[in-house]
C-alpha cells in the first residue's frame, strides 16, 4: 500500500499549505516537460500527484487516514498521466511563469463537470455486492455540429486575440525584475478558437442535454462515505472538451440487528435464566441468514461469543470479518401464576451471588461491549 505522506515527504499531521508546498516543489522537479519525456520522472510525477489529490481533499484524507487505500473509491485507482497533468494545471496553472517554464501547451479544452450519484445500500447488499442502475441527466456532444459549436458547413476560427494559444501574457517590470503572468484569453475563454456562426441546435455550446442509464457494479464490503469513480463518464466539456467523471458515493442503511465496526458486526441475543444455567442452542441472525450458536451450561450474562467469518467482506481484499454475539439475560415484564410460584420457590433455595467482582471486571466489561 502506498504511503501518500511518505511520497510527498510530509508528516501525517501536515497542514493543507504544507501539503500543497511539498507537492508543488516535487511537481516542478518531476514534471515531464522538464525531464525530456523520462519514464522514471513521469512515474514519479504520477505518484506524487495521486498522493496530493487525496491529501488535499479533506474527505478523501479522512478516509485514507482511517482505512488506507481501501477507503478510496472502493479501492485505490491510480491516476494516469493525463489526470496528473490536469490536476497540476488545475491547481498551479495560474502561477506566474509556469507557462514559460514548461514551454506552454497552447490551446486547451476543458473537461465537463463531474457528476455525483448516491448509491443507497442495505447491509445485505454490502455483504454480497450489488449492481445498481442509475438514469443520469447529463450533457452529451451535439450530433448536429459534432461538438464543435459551429453551424454545420462552418467551423470555428482561430481566436484573433490570442492567435489560437488560448492564453494571454502580460509582462510587468518591478524592482526585482520582469514578471510574466499568464491568464486564459478573455475572448475565447482559453479555447483558442471562436465560433462566429453558432450551431442552431446547441446554440454554439457543442453540447445538448440527454439521459443515459449506467450500471454500477459495487464490490462487497463498502461503507458509508466511501465512493468509486467512473472516469470519463460524466458531462462532456464545451466545444470538444473531454468528459468529466461520475462519483458514486455509498450510503449504507442502518440495520437494527447489528452494530458495525469495519468488517466486524456486533449483535445481542436475549436469553432466559434457565438457558444460561442449563445451556441452549440459539438461532442467531447473520446478515444473509441465521446460524446456530451453542451456549454452554453456566454461561454468564454479558458473555460475548465470536463467530469467525460471519461478518462482512473486506472491501477489495480477501477475508471476512467476524460476528460478535453478546448473550444478555432477559427479565420478563409479566409472569403467569405458575411461573411466579416456581420462581418464589427458587428464590428460597438458590445460592447467593458474590457481592464483589474480581479485579479488572470493568476493563473486561468494556472489552465485551466493544468500547
Amino acid at each position: 500500500m502506498a504511503d501518500y505522506y511518505g511520497v510527498l515527504g510530509v508528516s501525517r499531521d501536515a497542514s493543507d499549505d504544507d501539503i500543497k508546498k511539498a507537492y508543488r516543489k516535487l511537481a516542478m522537479q518531476y514534471h515531464p516537460d522538464r525531464n525530456n519525456g523520462s519514464k522514471d520522472a513521469e512515474e514519479q510525477f504520477k505518484a506524487i500527484t495521486e498522493a496530493y489529490d487525496v491529501l488535499r481533499d479533506g474527505d478523501k484524507r479522512a478516509l485514507y487516514d482511517r482505512y488506507g487505500e481501501a477507503g478510496l473509491r472502493g479501492g485505490a485507482q491510480h491516476v494516469d498521466l493525463a489526470d496528473a497533468l490536469n490536476i497540476f494545471m488545475r491547481d498551479f496553472g495560474g502561477f506566474a511563469g509556469l507557462g514559460d517554464l514548461f514551454g506552454g501547451r497552447g490551446q486547451t479544452t476543458r473537461s465537463g463537470a463531474d457528476i455525483k450519484l448516491v448509491a443507497e445500500l442495505t447491509l445485505a447488499e454490502v455483504a454480497e455486492g450489488a449492481e445498481k442502475s442509475f438514469t443520469v441527466k447529463l450533457l452529451e456532444g451535439c450530433d448536429a455540429c459534432g461538438g464543435s459549436g459551429a453551424e454545420p458547413g462552418t467551423r470555428p476560427q482561430r481566436c484573433p486575440t490570442c492567435s489560437g494559444t488560448g492564453e494571454v501574457r502580460r509582462a510587468q517590470r518591478s524592482f526585482f525584475g520582469q514578471f510574466v503572468s499568464v491568464a486564459p484569453c478573455p475572448t475565447c475563454g482559453g479555447e483558442g478558437s471562436v465560433v462566429s456562426t453558432p450551431c442552431r441546435k446547441c446554440r454554439g455550446d457543442g453540447r445538448v442535454r440527454a439521459e443515459r442509464t449506467i450500471v454500477v457494479k459495487i464490490p462487497p464490503g463498502v461503507a458509508t462515505g466511501q465512493y468509486m469513480t467512473l472516469r470519463g463518464q460524466g458531462n462532456v466539456g464545451a466545444r470538444g472538451g473531454g468528459r468529466g467523471d461520475i462519483a458514486v458515493v455509498f450510503q449504507v442503511a442502518d440495520d437494527p440487528r447489528f452494530e458495525r465496526d469495519g468488517e466486524d458486526l456486533y449483535t445481542e441475543a436475549l436469553v432466559s435464566y434457565t438457558q444460561l444455567v442449563f445451556g441452549a442452542d440459539l438461532q442467531v441472525s447473520t446478515v444473509t441468514g441465521a446460524v446456530t450458536l451453542r451456549v454452554p451450561p453456566g454461561t454468564q450474562s454479558g458473555h460475548v461469543f465470536d463467530l469467525r467469518g460471519r461478518g462482512l467482506p473486506r472491501v477489495n481484499a480477501s477475508g471476512v470479518g467476524d460476528l460478535h454475539v453478546r448473550v444478555q439475560l432477559w427479565t420478563p415484564d409479566e409472569m403467569t401464576p405458575t411461573e411466579e410460584a416456581l420462581l418464589q420457590q427458587l428464590a428460597n433455595v438458590e445460592s447467593k451471588p458474590p457481592q464483589t467482582r474480581a479485579k479488572g471486571f470493568w476493563r473486561k466489561m468494556k472489552e465485551a461491549l466493544g468500547a
